[in-house]
């Protein structure tokens, strides 16, 4: 089964956030910020940009205010809007659990119905995926002579438990203040 495509995505949430844009500029916000959870290659943009405009979720516009006639820049279409807006809303698996980070980067209100929704979503995955790690804690490790012959496996448990533990509480104390 082939592996969605979530670069078009990433296209249609920056022209959604910042409006018209360049692939310079998008190349920038990639570097500058999105980079910190997610990361492309600049061959991978342009190419995109071309399927994108080819399917109409998004239109170049010629760039009158730049001296450089040679600059395009990109709009989001009434087509790309819907097409994040579903894929912003679309309900959050372990599958595709990996970009929440995207999505949220992508709302701008607090107030936003769909970062409540979001953080739910998410809430409620990490709780099912905590109680998974601890029943594997509890029936791999039920004595010290267990975790001394495996402690390289007790220590890589304990960690994602630990780290299961915090991302809960730090979705708790961001649901706490919606």
């Amino acid at each position: 089964m082939p592996r969605p495509r979530i670069l078009p995505n990433i296209i249609l949430g920056l022209l959604s956030k910042n409006g018209r844009m360049s692939g310079k500029e998008m190349i920038e916000e990639f570097k500058n910020e999105i980079s910190e959870f997610w990361t492309i290659s600049h061959s991978q943009l342009y190419p995109e940009l071309q399927r994108m405009t080819d399917e109409g979720s998004i239109k170049r516009l010629l760039n009158e205010n730049n001296t450089d006639s040679k600059v395009i820049l990109y709009e989001i279409t009434d087509s790309g809007h819907s097409v994040l807006s579903n894929w912003l809303e679309e309900t959050l698996t372990e599958k595709n659990d990996k970009l929440t980070p995207l999505k949220l980067y992508f709302i701008s209100k607090a107030s936003s119905p769909l970062l409540k929704s979001i953080l739910e979503q998410e809430e409620q995955l990490h709780k099912n995926k905590l109680e998974h790690l601890k029943e594997r804690k509890s029936l791999l490790f039920s004595s010290e002579k267990s975790v001394v012959d495996q402690f390289g496996h007790f220590l890589i448990l304990d960690q994602a438990i630990a780290r299961e533990t915090s991302y809960l509480n730090w979705i708790v104390r961001r649901l706490s203040k919606l």
